[in-house]
């Protein structure tokens, strides 16, 4: 026998607010059925029989091959036939879902199915905030919950969607998400560990950056914002969930709420907050490809407009200058943290709305623009290596592979995360600035370096804010380029 929550057959529903709320729901009953049972778990009771709960699902069926507006990038399904998907954090996600439901309705003109699913929610993606087992169970118990409890499953939580892999058994629904319920649950929960901040407080436009540098003129700027009444931003996070909200006009101090952690997490991340999430992240990543695969398999379940790579780059050109800013068309992909799941054969290629307004942003915060702008801006292929000192590989090395590329700029970073905003239908942008010249024997040195530190981090950093603003005043529509979409896509964005 097991222990189950009331159980909620599916109804079809032509208004996505109240399919929206059939979803939270079936939700919200589900994960209070599970934490109360683990409640009494955890003060000693013994559960009579096994105790399960079900994510809810949103389902489609259409008998049509008319499709939707032939411009739009998402918001319809491939074809004829059943679609479905498990949903989870209705809390977290009630803007994003309502709008898929209502495209869904307005493109295929057919009601939806809202219903309880048979995938089982597991016990530990059911916890709140600041719910923790392991101080509360000894390791017998906590061995025990697997007799109990559903536990997390690797095999429900694949990347095969995105990844243009997937294949439905016989008689099983298409996919309607890039991602099922608890793939995205376990995301939720790797954002908590390797950020240091929950994940309602992230932004739909990220900054990604592999020095602490521009960490610390972030945060700077974060407090400047939170002391201006007139900022457009409203609130400041940090790790630990540290608040800082913006000053009202009678308010003397804006005193942060949270305590800090006693020390800095694996890639911490920093939010400037602004209405309907339409504010800006930056995540300090730190060196190598690793990491930034990591976090971005994770932010990518929130849906982000836009991810960006700032940084800084080898200068492969003698004609560049330390300082000088390079925008990425192209990427040479040598970090082979993605080579599983995106062949090298395929082609990542440069968003035509991020690159304009990245060089746009260049040209607004520099003053130069035209032939001016050529002085300090160069447009071309940057190469990412898993190799930090390649310059140390026996020569001939991998110069002579990057100058057949036509590669201008070398880093760890900025094709790994150019190529899962590509696998994850994210948009993506890049734009690095030459920190030294290798090839021509200009190193870094601390001198130099603190020196090229100074002068430039806080320029490139309001670059990249000031792209983000332009890309925010375009259309959802606009920003989210079919560019990205494969042959039998999924309708969810």
């Amino acid at each position: 026998m097991t222990a189950l929550p009331h159980f909620t057959a599916p109804a079809t529903f032509d208004n996505a607010e109240a399919a929206l709320d059939q979803v939270r729901s079936i939700y919200q009953r589900s994960v209070d059925h599970l934490r109360h049972a683990l409640q009494d778990y955890v003060a000693g009771e013994e559960p009579a029989q096994r105790v399960r709960a079900f994510y809810p699902f949103v389902r489609i069926h259409t008998d049509t091959v008319a499709r939707a507006d032939s411009r739009l990038a998402y918001g319809f399904v491939a074809g004829p036939g059943t679609y479905e998907t498990t949903l989870t954090r209705p809390d977290l996600f009630a803007r994003y879902y309502r709008e898929q439901f209502d495209l869904l309705l307005r493109n295929h003109l057919v009601s939806l199915e809202v219903g309880t699913s048979n995938q089982p929610i597991p016990v530990h993606f059911s916890l709140a905030e600041n719910d923790h087992l392991e101080g509360s169970l000894s390791a017998e118990r906590r061995l025990r919950m697997r007799d109990l409890f559903d536990l997390p499953d690797l095999a429900s939580m694949d990347d095969g969607i995105a990844n243009g892999t997937f294949e439905p058994r016989r008689g099983e629904a298409l996919p309607l998400s890039l991602f099922t319920a608890p793939r995205v649950d376990y995301s939720l929960h790797r954002l908590r560990h390797y950020t240091g901040t929950a994940p309602e407080y992230f932004q739909n436009f990220v900054l990604f950056t592999n020095y602490q540098f521009y960490i610390d003129e972030f945060v700077k700027l974060g407090h400047a914002l939170m002391d201006d009444p007139a900022s457009d931003y409203d609130t400041f996070v940090e790790p630990g969930n540290v608040i800082t909200h913006r000053r009202g006009p009678s308010d003397a101090t804006s005193s942060p709420q949270g305590s800090p952690p006693p020390r800095l997490p694996q890639m911490p991340a920093y939010h400037l907050m602004r209405g309907q999430n339409s504010g800006v992240t930056m995540v300090n990543i730190g060196v190598g490809p690793a990491n930034a695969k990591t976090i971005t398999d994770h932010i990518a379940v929130l849906r982000p407009h836009a991810w960006i790579m700032l940084g800084h780059c080898a200068g492969l050109r003698n004609t560049q200058q330390l300082g000088d800013y390079v925008l990425a068309h192209g990427y040479v992909r040598e970090d082979h943290v993605l080579d599983e799941e995106l062949p090298l054969w395929v082609p990542i290629p440069a968003l035509a709305e991020i690159q304009v307004a990245l060089e746009q942003a260049v040209a607004d915060v520099t003053q130069l623009s035209g032939w001016d702008l050529k002085h300090i801006l160069r447009t071309g292929t940057v190469a990412s290596t898993d190799n930090r000192n390649w310059e140390l590989l026996p020569h001939p090395g991998p110069e002579k592979r990057f100058s057949q590329s036509r590669a201008v700029a070398l880093d760890m970073e900025s094709a790994t995360i150019a190529a899962n905003g590509f696998r994850f239908r994210v948009p993506y942008g890049t734009l690095l600035c030459v920190s030294d010249k290798p090839l021509h024997g200009e190193i870094k040195l601390p001198g130099m370096a603190n020196t090229f530190y100074r002068e430039r981090v806080d320029q490139h950093l309001r670059i990249g804010l000031r792209a983000l603003e332009l890309l925010r005043a375009q259309r959802k529509d606009q920003l989210h380029s079919r560019k990205l979409r494969s042959f039998a896509e999924v309708a969810f964005q």
